[in-house]
């Protein structure tokens, strides 16, 4: 495995925030963890023998919160929804950039950015996803009607999740 190889997967293990990432191809297996509570990310190099690797860890990385999360496959009922949707030429789906928590409003007790049924533009915002503590917003990238809300507020979701339906208008 090459240094180009091991910084692009510490690099998609940032870039998803997944906890952990292990990587063997032959004799040489890479392990990429993020600690609960450590503000840097621990890199584990068994190389092949003869072979020396000097790994220099990435920048120091925000903690990921408690449980490792992988990018599994969204649960069945939402995977049918999806299967439903995507039949619809007209219908995008709004799908989660990150794993993270999905809040429907900026604040407990505040409306929500968007309702069933509104009207939206490119560039509105649709919700937020908290991932390590960092507030994430998700804009609508096309212009057209909310059809469907596919995820409860507050529900933890996994990356490439659909959150939204929007009718293309």
């Amino acid at each position: 495995m090459t240094i180009d190889e091991i910084r692009e997967l510490i690099h998609l293990a940032s870039e998803t925030g997944i906890a952990e990432l292990e990587v063997q191809r032959g004799d040489n297996r890479v392990r990429i963890r993020r600690a609960a509570f450590a503000a840097t990310q621990e890199i584990v190099v068994a190389p092949h023998p003869g072979y020396a690797a000097a790994v220099n860890p990435a920048a120091p990385s925000p903690a990921h919160p408690a449980t490792a999360a992988s990018p599994a496959a969204p649960a069945l009922s939402a995977a049918e929804k999806e299967t439903a949707k995507a039949a619809d030429p007209n219908l995008v789906l709004v799908k989660s950039p990150i794993v993270g928590t999905f809040y429907e409003s900026p604040s407990p007790g505040a409306p929500s950015f968007v309702r069933i049924g509104e009207r939206v533009q490119p560039g509105k915002v649709l919700c937020i996803i908290e991932s390590m503590k960092l507030m994430n917003e998700i804009e609508a990238e096309v212009a057209g009607v909310v059809e469907s809300k596919l995820v409860m507020n507050a529900q933890p979701v996994e990356y490439g999740e659909a959150l939204f339906a929007i009718r293309a208008v």
